[in-house]
């Protein structure tokens, strides 16, 4: 079951999935030296901007962060889709596709690093995820788009009770043999500049209610709660023992990578010491990692409602996790009290739909109080810089007592200007330092 947002080029939901998107192709197509020396040369530049001063200060400020000490308020920008306005197709020089893919990715980092200059560090590295292939829960979901990235219908699959016997576990399978090639040419190119990793990424989050709601069907899921409860309880223990199977793979074969220097959802950078575990031995398992959930399709129904199918099922799985965060575009400051008793909870989003008062009460200086600003502010032609200078002055004011930090992102457009987002992150980073002077 595809996720079905992003548009253009860049490709990918958001920062988070660039080893994703750096991954190999199977098309065994070389990179020709024209391609490679643009690549190498887009290198020392990422390379360069990783040597700053400046880059090390931030990674510092993400340590003190998440592990709740008092620092200013932390900002992050990403474009997400808007990248496509950002980095043109006609920008790219490279014509191999593995090779555009990549120079994306360097030219992005680039535009971080030289002109959006928000709290995103610049690495001196380049990360590649597995090549590999995911079955699906067995049953057949038909998706009809009228245009690329716009909106969509289904039909969902899982039709009656006997569907539950065609329910099956996903499955992973590695291309081992692409994804060894693809580092080589990798190391080849540019690894005497960056560092290259092999990074074993396989999910966005683990919260189940998407693959609950594509495979029933969201208003047939809310009329279940009431009508057929027990068949909303099946469905979902279906779906959370396949995501335990998954783990319980990836942890057997060794395909997990630490993620306590990424880029994770809800926003924001991992850095911690906190993980990995105490007396981590060089094999990834979860209780290494942060982990995330949230449950957007569920925005309509009940905290009680959402407790009693939900919340069990997320429990069981963020428990076998180092650390977590929670919650995406939904407002939690009505299911707090449930969402609370996560485990190792640390990360949480307060959305543009949640009541950031009470989130602030209840976050206080406990948790990472991960404020998500509308992105609708940059999907116009020229942003309202007083405007959105006011909301994020008002916010700090709100969160003075919290652990703040301001993630911009769900952007599917910035109303082809790039300006925007450069505007947006020099007000921000402005306000975030009024708030410690």
């Amino acid at each position: 079951m595809p996720l079905m947002n992003a548009t253009g080029y860049w490709d990918a939901a958001d920062y988070g999935s660039t080893p994703w998107f750096n991954s190999g192709l199977r098309e065994d197509v070389p990179i020709e030296k024209n391609d490679s020396d643009i690549l190498r040369g887009l290198a020392r530049k990422v390379a360069e901007i990783a040597e700053r001063p400046e880059q090390s200060e931030k990674r510092d400020l993400w340590y003190k962060h998440n592990s709740l000490e008092p620092v200013r308020p932390l900002v992050i920008c990403d474009a997400e889709n808007g990248w496509n306005e950002v980095i043109t197709p006609d920008m790219l020089q490279c014509s191999n596709r593995l090779a555009k893919h990549w120079e994306m990715v360097l030219r992005k980092e680039i535009f971080w690093g030289d002109i959006l200059k928000d709290d995103k560090r610049v690495e001196k590295r380049f990360d590649i995820n597995y090549t590999f292939t995911e079955s699906d829960w067995g049953i057949d979901i038909e998706f009809r788009q009228n245009r690329e990235g716009g909106s969509y219908i289904w039909s969902p699959g899982l039709k009656e009770h006997s569907d539950l016997d065609k329910l099956k576990y996903p499955e992973i399978t590695v291309d081992y043999e692409t994804t060894d090639r693809t580092v080589d040419m990798a190391r080849e190119i540019f690894g005497d500049i960056l560092e290259i990793r092999l990074l074993g990424k396989w999910w966005w989050g683990t919260g189940l209610t998407y693959d609950l709601v594509t495979l029933r069907g969201m208003e047939q899921v809310m009329m279940d709660m009431v009508t057929d409860p027990g068949f909303v309880h099946a469905v979902l223990e279906i779906l959370k023992e396949g995501i335990l199977s998954k783990i319980d793979f990836l942890e057997k074969e060794g395909l997990l990578s630490l993620n306590n220097d990424l880029y994770l959802p809800p926003g924001g950078f991992g850095y911690t010491h906190e993980l990995p575990a105490d007396g981590f031995n060089g094999h990834v398992t979860c209780m290494d990692l942060w982990g995330y959930s949230e449950s957007q399709e569920t925005v309509g129904v009940s905290p009680d409602m959402f407790q009693e199918f939900v919340f069990p099922c997320q429990h069981e799985i963020q428990n076998r996790f180092g650390l977590n965060s929670f919650g995406c575009c939904e407002p939690l400051h009505g299911r707090w009290h449930v969402i609370k008793d996560l485990p190792r909870l640390r990360k949480v989003t307060v959305s543009p739909w949640a009541g950031r008062h009470l989130m602030a009460d209840y976050l206080g200086d406990s948790y990472c109080y991960c404020w998500k600003p509308n992105p609708a502010y940059l999907a116009v032609p020229e942003i309202d810089q007083e405007k959105i200078r006011q909301k994020m002055r008002e916010t700090f004011r709100i969160t003075k007592d919290c652990c703040v930090e301001v993630l911009m992102q769900d952007n599917h457009t910035i109303g082809g200007n790039p300006d925007n987002i450069i505007s947006w992150t020099r007000i921000a980073r402005e306000e975030a330092e009024r708030v410690v002077s």
